[in-house]
């Protein structure tokens, strides 16, 4: 299996959101991103920027954090954006539907480390760090799935 991987710096909210709208437009049902990075690293941004850039009509994107699930119709289907930070175990994973979700939903994981074993394999991983210029971030994009590939490439020369 091969291992796709680039990392790149983001020097502004723009350059981030401009980037989850690429990534956008090439997601589909069953999709799964992995948005990894401490408090504050840019994953909710992120995530609010694919998601709106998706919905036909804009609305109001709030993060998970406390419903640690939100849901959205879009002209793709159903989108999933959960934040699982407050979560204790895998178990709690199966109990929200997000397993489910990952085979037929698109879906964005904030802490995607409370995911253990059930993480997929084909996700697509975007691993958020801050630097030490206020206002950037360094980010790794990567995974096995081949899919992924041309996302990854077009991330570099964009």
């Amino acid at each position: 299996m091969s291992f796709f991987q680039t990392s790149l710096t983001l020097t502004s909210p723009e350059e981030t959101a401009a980037l989850a709208k690429l990534i956008s437009a090439q997601v589909k049902k069953g999709d799964v991103l992995l948005l990894e990075g401490e408090i504050g690293a840019g994953k909710t941004h992120f995530a609010r920027s694919l998601i709106l850039s998706l919905l036909d009509t804009p609305e109001d994107i709030p993060s998970p954090t406390f419903t640690l699930v939100q849901t959205y119709e879009s002209l793709l289907g159903e989108i999933w954006h959960a934040d699982l930070y407050r979560l204790t175990s895998p178990d709690e994973v199966i109990e929200l539907g997000l397993i489910d979700a990952f085979e037929d939903a698109i879906c964005l994981v904030e802490w995607p480390d409370r995911l253990a074993e059930l993480a997929p394999e084909s996700a697509l991983t975007l691993s958020f760090s801050m630097t030490a210029d206020l206002g950037q971030r360094a980010l790794t994009i990567s995974s096995s799935n081949t899919r992924w590939a041309p996302v990854i490439k077009e991330a570099i020369h964009d």
